[in-house]
Parts: C-alpha cells; structure tokens; sequence
C-alpha cells in the first residue's frame, strides 16, 4: 500500500503547473492515481446532460485533481515545509521538518 505525506484535511500550496502558488484544503487523496482533489485549485468545466434530479443541465465547474509531487505541505506559519515523523508518548507523530511542530 503507498504512503504520501499529505492527508485529506491538510493545507497546501501548489508548487507546479498552470495553477503554481494556489493555496488550498485536500478534499480527496485518490491513492491509486497518486493524486490530490484540493478545493479551490483546478477548476474544469463539466457538461451535464438534463436529469431528473437536474432538468436544466448546464455547464458545472468542479475540483480537478493533481498529482501529489506538485503539492507541498504549508504548516502552521503559511510557510511551506517537508514532512517528518517523531515518536510521541508511544505513537508516531507528523512533524513540519522547517519549525518541528507537529501538524
């Protein structure tokens, strides 16, 4: 099974690509994919055909999602940071590497 530093509920800012600089919450982490949904950041335009539940159909913007390697983790000062565990009374804790807080 993979494992990636970044988890459903963190911050992030995108480090690459057309939306470089973008700040925003994971929503969604797609492990299979290696990718990331973040709220906010790569939005697309989704065409939708009339339904029952939506008879007007129409055209929806929505998350698209990114590959984790354009992700970095922003900890508690704003300031991006890499990842790290420590042990912490018996369990291992995640740390920012930059100013050794727990996250």
């Amino acid at each position: 099974m993979k494992k990636f530093k970044i988890k459903t509920g963190d911050t992030v800012r995108v480090i690459a690509g057309a939306h470089k600089g973008a700040e925003g919450k994971v929503s969604k982490v797609l492990l299979s994919k290696d990718r990331a949904i973040v709220e906010g950041v790569n939005m697309v335009s989704k065409h939708e055909k009339p339904s029952a539940t939506n008879p007007q159909g129409g055209i929806k913007e929505k998350e698209a999602s990114l590959h984790i390697s354009n992700l970095s983790l922003i900890d508690g000062n704003g300031k991006s940071t890499r990842v790290g565990f420590t042990s912490k009374d018996g369990k291992n804790v995640r740390i920012a590497k930059t100013t050794k807080e727990v996250i």
